[in-house]
């Protein structure tokens, strides 16, 4: 028996809908906070899963140059997937973290539908490309690991990745995006999406280079620093202006 997408849309459809179901379901649709339907989160899905991919993508070339004792140029090229990621409208969590506040508290709901898929294309990179390095990296990340350290360092790249998101929002440049990723990855900064990517390259080469659990807690320590660094602006700007700006007057 085989299903189109037509039928697996109307059957979701008919089953959020149910009066039953629908109160403990939170359906959102960005901007206007109206409830969407759950085409929303597919679509969501799918952008965050291209997106998740694009950063393995970088990650493979980073490392690729690293081997190669280039690794200064590996973090320039590693920008090829968030300049993708702003060319074609995916979704990436650390891209999309630092508007929660301007959002409907539902929007939580969009950004763990963006992580998963950002893990899943993570997960498909790091399935079909186990490389060395990155075993080399995790268990440098790992070795004595202090995650307050790690959530600071979550934290600065949270930061540099709002401002190139919002570099591109303003002015649809892709400037911002090939200064900060070079700036974080030189920086030894911590980006959740590119971690998980490194995470699986390395679990898939070597299963027994960490421990699930920590690899896990490591992951989730990341998220949260990349999530106020993504606020900090958006909450400071809120207080710091005596003169605002037109731009952000507009906003």
């Amino acid at each position: 028996m085989t299903f189109s997408l037509d039928c697996i849309r109307a059957g979701s459809a008919t089953f959020i809908n149910h009066p039953c179901v629908s109160l403990f379901i939170i359906r959102h649709c960005p901007g206007c906070g109206e409830l969407g339907s759950a085409d929303h989160y597919l679509k969501c899905l799918v952008r965050a899963f291209l997106a998740g991919i694009m950063i393995a993508v970088g990650g493979c070339v980073f490392i690729g140059c690293s081997d190669r004792g280039f690794a200064w140029v590996g973090a320039i090229l590693f920008a090829i997937g968030l300049f993708t990621i702003f060319h074609f409208g995916f979704d990436l969590y650390t891209g999309k973290v630092g508007y929660a506040l301007e959002n409907k508290p539902s929007y939580i709901i969009d950004l763990l539908v963006i992580i998963l898929g950002n893990f899943i294309g993570c997960l498909m990179i790091g399935f079909m490309m186990p490389l060395d390095t990155a075993v080399t990296f995790i268990n440098n990340r790992m070795a004595d690991v202090d995650y307050l350290r790690v959530l600071f360092k979550g934290i600065l790249c949270g930061l540099l990745m709002f401002i190139a998101a919002d570099y591109y929002k303003k002015t649809k440049g892709f400037l911002g995006a090939f200064v900060a990723v070079p700036v974080f990855i030189l920086s030894g900064f911590e980006h959740s999406i590119a971690d998980m990517f490194y995470f699986m390259s390395a679990f898939f080469k070597d299963s027994g280079c960490f421990e699930i659990g920590e690899g896990a807690l490591f992951i989730l320590v990341v998220i949260i620093g990349n999530a106020i660094g993504g606020l900090l602006i958006p909450l400071c700007q809120k207080y710091m202006y005596e003169n605002p700006p037109a731009w952000f007057k507009k906003e």
